[in-house]
């Protein structure tokens, strides 16, 4: 039998880096955007949890603030399987034909 996490222990990874590395550090999203070299709105999509967050993404916060790329999208997966879950009963398969 597998083990289920709660899914209180899956965090959007958008959220983490808000919550963690941008606003104690007082930055803006604007200036965040232009330092990954991507817009405003993408920026903004991710920290506020609208996006997920893609290998590109990942590697770019890597490049600025040191975080490391792997972890970030293990968050990512961690975060999408839990929400898959939420609603697991919902998800119909039929048997293989033989």
């Amino acid at each position: 039998m597998a083990i289920k996490l709660h899914s209180a222990f899956a965090v959007h990874p958008g959220s983490w880096l808000r919550d963690e590395l941008i606003t104690p550090r007082d930055i803006t999203v604007t200036t965040l955007a232009k330092a990954l070299g991507v817009t405003r709105q993408a920026a903004s999509n991710l920290l506020n949890a609208n996006a997920g967050l893609s290998a590109e993404m990942a590697i770019r916060f890597e490049k600025l603030f040191g975080i490391s790329a792997d972890t970030l999208m293990r968050m990512q997966a961690r975060y999408d399987l839990s929400q898959a879950r939420a609603h697991e009963d919902d998800i119909k398969v039929s048997e293989l034909a033989a």
